[in-house]
């Protein structure tokens, strides 16, 4: 499994550099893999943590992992996780997993002692399950993507 170099950061912190990498990232997955036509710069942003995971390969310095982060009370009662993504050049190398992981660890200590929720697609239920999260509603549509919310306590 490959080593990211992480950064939680708030919207204001972000240099232009990685802010641009972010929008990138998240428009490609997003909006081109997915050929999802939605608003990504939905306003949320800057209500947000940003944890991004930076190749560690010692000569590029590309962003290969992202997950924002809100904090109880902004969208919901609980913690939420979203727009969380590996680039496509990354994917199958355990980082998806390495992501969740440094996700779950920077809310827990900067938000302790709440739960978590996560609106997941529908085909991730199953990876969501194996760090503590459980379905908590019906399927329903996001920008045409099946979805599920799902909650860790």
């Amino acid at each position: 499994m490959a080593t990211l170099n992480w950064q939680w950061l708030a919207l204001h912190e972000l240099d232009s550099a990685a802010l641009y990498a972010v929008l990138a990232a998240r428009q490609q997955v997003f909006v081109l893999e997915q050929q999802c036509l939605y608003a990504d710069i939905d306003g949320e942003d800057q209500h947000a943590y940003h944890l991004l995971g930076w190749s560690n390969d010692g000569g590029s310095h590309q962003l290969l992992a992202y997950l924002r982060c809100f904090a109880p009370g902004v969208k919901y009662p609980e913690t939420v996780l979203g727009r969380v993504l590996t680039v496509q050049s990354a994917r199958g190398m355990g980082l998806g997993r390495e992501l969740m992981m440094e996700g779950i660890r920077r809310a827990e200590q900067h938000f302790p002692g709440n739960a978590m929720r996560i609106s997941a697609q529908w085909h991730l239920e199953r990876f969501y399950g194996e760090f503590g999260f459980a379905k908590a509603s019906d399927s329903y549509l996001e920008d045409g993507i099946p979805h599920i919310d799902m909650l860790r306590k």
